[in-house]
């Protein structure tokens, strides 16, 4: 392998988030840091060594959202370039805790409808974001046919 292709490989990184659903709605934080200042992200969050990409996205799930969650099933995995981050969501159910953020890295919670959040998909931090709710969506969708 040639150097700058180690270069870029050294640089990926992987991340973690959630979809969690709940009454028909969907809940989504948004972000306080200065690059992405107030889009609307899944909970999620770089996966740190020494942690799997499961236990990762219940982490951050805790961490923004202040709810313990247990994950159901993965969604998808996405990455488009080596330059961006190889993206993992998965499905997940809220098992305890209550609506809490930290408010040193997200401006806001809340829980939005799918209509909602694809009225916002220009607000959205990168598009993987309504692709993992419209998974989890059409998923529920084939559940109850």
């Amino acid at each position: 392998m040639d150097k700058q292709m180690n270069e870029k490989l050294e640089y990926t990184f992987i991340v973690a988030g959630v979809v969690i659903e709940k009454d028909d709605k969907f809940l989504l934080v948004q972000e306080k840091k200065a690059n992405v200042y107030g889009k609307w992200n899944l909970p999620a969050g770089k996966v740190d060594k020494g942690y799997s990409i499961e236990e990762t996205a219940i982490k951050e799930a805790k961490e923004e959202t202040g709810y313990d969650v247990e994950l159901i099933e993965k969604l998808v995995t996405d990455q488009k370039t080596v330059n961006e981050p190889v993206k993992h969501s998965f499905l997940a159910k809220i098992i305890g805790g209550e609506l809490k953020f930290p408010e040193d890295e997200i401006l806001d919670a809340k829980w939005f409808a799918l209509e909602e959040i694809k009225e916002k998909e220009s607000e959205m931090r990168v598009p993987f974001v309504l692709e993992s709710i419209k998974l989890a969506f059409n998923r529920r969708l084939n559940e109850n046919n």
